[in-house]
């Protein structure tokens, strides 16, 4: 049974740092949201935003905080809970916050520019990319799982850290591009991101499935509980595609076509008293 060379994750000075973390993020951004509002009081911020950010963050609360926290370190059944809440449900209530576009409204002109300048550099380009991005958050699962990693990781507090400090990041990478409402550099069109998260479907589906049956599946752990969590990602999974999917459909705003310029003085003139 994995367990991790401390206690079950309850005492405080493990549960102090995340939950200062979480409680500073969701200050931040409500004082950016305030000042968005006092900014431009016509545009505003949306308090739907505002409230995916909160949702986020006490989705990450709930997963890295007790009982989760405690139940993650002694079973493999409360790791698999711990990871769909960091590395699915999070990062779409996150991303969904659009925080880019928070900090573009905030930020100085200078500042802004930069940021800009920064989501439109060639190295970002290449993160953003879907196949990048399905890579990094569902084809990881594989290297995680069919490796020694995972049992590496569950021996090592700070790599069972950087392993949920990629589920998080990995996971709002891949929300951000398949429906994020932050500005997107060379985002594919719709029906591009759909293929990729079919793909991201299949992928879970597949791993989940060959866990389950014991297929070089790598887990320090019993057979039960392997079985078990290979059920909460199928279809713990499945759940927060869907809701990713409809958050591709809510988020997505068809673009009108161009107009030629003697189509458009057509239309111009079809439309003058």
């Amino acid at each position: 049974m994995p367990a991790h060379g401390h206690d079950a994750g309850s005492s405080l000075p493990e549960t102090l740092p995340p939950a200062l973390v979480l409680l500073t993020a969701a200050g931040a951004y409500l004082l950016l949201a305030r000042r968005a509002r006092l900014r431009n009081p016509a545009l505003g911020w949306s308090r739907w935003r505002t409230t995916g950010f909160l949702t986020g963050t006490v989705l990450l609360g709930v997963a890295l905080l007790p009982p989760v926290a405690g139940f993650a370190h002694e079973d493999f059944r409360g790791h698999m809970v711990q990871h769909m809440l960091i590395g699915m449900y999070t990062p779409l209530a996150l991303v969904l916050a659009a925080p880019v576009t928070l900090l573009l409204r905030t930020l100085p002109a200078v500042r802004g520019r930069q940021l800009t300048g920064l989501l439109h550099s060639p190295p970002v380009r290449v993160i953003v990319h879907p196949a990048v991005a399905l890579a990094l958050s569902t084809g990881s699962l594989a290297v995680l799982y069919f490796t020694p990693l995972y049992n590496a990781t569950a021996g090592d507090p700070a790599a069972h850290w950087l392993l949920h400090a990629h589920f998080l990041l990995s996971g709002c990478l891949f929300a951000h591009v398949i429906a994020g409402p932050d500005p997107a550099p060379s985002r594919p069109g719709v029906r591009a991101r759909l293929v990729y998260l079919g793909v991201a479907i299949a992928a879970h589906a597949v791993i989940s499935q060959l866990m389950y049956g014991g297929f070089w599946v790598d887990i320090h752990a019993p057979i039960y509980q392997v079985q078990a969590g290979a059920e909460i990602m199928y279809y713990g999974g499945d759940i927060a595609e869907l809701l990713l999917a409809a958050a591709l459909v809510a988020t997505w705003h068809p673009e009108r076509r161009r107009q030629s310029p003697r189509s458009a003085f057509a239309e111009r003139q079809t439309s003058a008293p």
